[in-house]
């Protein structure tokens, strides 16, 4: 092996292929795909993430998938501690590790590292929570916005999880958490990146295909999926895994607080959403060389590219 190892990596927004052609790479060289993205570790979520079926991962190794139960949370940080050993476990079976999804977060915190933040705090999470249930979530970035404005400009207003855990950080460091994240070193230069994204250059087609793609997951049954879920009567809204795309939506449903066509419909605008939130990172890593994903030639390109690495393991 060279220098430094060698690690393939699919990235891009929700639907644009990655799994296909990650399993196309993997007839072609022998790859172990470590799943990238942070719904697909939660057991039970299983039609909405898209994951690899049985037989995909019969054939192929699959790593960091169903690791949790929806009751739990699984950090960025535990994905680079994790990732990082399967990485170097995957090498010392001379093998390829193929990293593949759309959490660029997970991402970012590999290839830049992430700060030794401070544990969850049960007590100021509560606190903040309730504050957000009085003022609403846009009023707590604000504050945000002007305590730490660069991870107010990182974050979206309407995402409760990492407004949160921001506003935690301070409250129990005193400090920024974007001073604190500029502080670390990642493994952005521990090995040899082949690093791909798979954008959809048509972004009209990419959305009418998105909405095809979930109304062919509720003819899975992914409704029913969700109900299950709800029925185990100890999950929440509030837990990371049922804020995922598309549970989300269809848990107010189990609510009752919409009809099944209404969460259809805003799961299909939030999964278009969550499409355009990926581009943009996407477009700011500069490890990732965007490739068109419609391209018919892509999954050959790619095969002919990578095909050398199996020579260096």
């Amino acid at each position: 092996m060279g220098a430094l190892p060698p690690v393939i990596v699919l990235a891009g927004p929700t639907g644009s292929g990655k799994s296909a052609l990650a399993m196309a790479l993997a007839a072609e060289l022998p790859v172990e795909i470590i799943s990238v993205d942070s719904a697909q570790v939660f057991r039970g979520l299983d039609i909405g993430t898209a994951k690899p079926t049985a037989a995909e991962r019969a054939a192929v190794p699959h790593h960091l998938i169903d690791i949790r139960d929806p009751r739990e949370r699984y950090s960025a940080g535990e994905f680079v501690r994790d990732a990082r050993a399967l990485i170097d476990a995957i090498h010392a079976r001379r093998r390829l590790p193929l990293l593949v999804g759309g959490t660029m977060l997970y991402f970012r915190a590999l290839w830049r590292g992430i700060a030794a933040l401070p544990a969850a705090a049960p007590e100021l999470r509560a606190a903040i929570e309730a504050d957000a249930a009085r003022r609403g979530w846009p009023a707590l970035h604000a504050e945000l916005a002007v305590l730490d404005p660069p991870a107010a400009g990182r974050i979206h207003p309407n995402d409760p999880q990492r407004i949160q855990r921001a506003l935690e950080v301070i409250r129990l460091t005193g400090r920024p958490l974007s001073e604190l994240q500029a502080e670390t070193r990642g493994s952005g230069d521990a090995y040899r990146w082949l690093a791909w994204a798979l954008v959809p250059e048509d972004r009209a087609r990419h959305r009418e295909r998105l909405a095809r793609r979930f109304d062919a997951m509720l003819d899975a049954g992914l409704a029913a999926e969700v109900r299950g879920l709800h029925a185990r009567g100890d999950l929440d809204a509030g837990l990371p895994a049922l804020r995922s795309v598309g549970y989300r939506q269809l848990w107010q449903w189990c609510e009752g607080n919409t009809t099944l066509d209404q969460a259809r419909e805003l799961a299909i605008i939030a999964t278009c959403q969550l499409a355009k939130r990926q581009l943009t990172w996407v477009r700011s890593e500069a490890l990732l060389q965007s490739l068109d994903a419609d391209d018919p030639q892509l999954p050959a390109q790619i095969v002919k590219t990578s095909c050398g690495l199996a020579a260096e393991l």
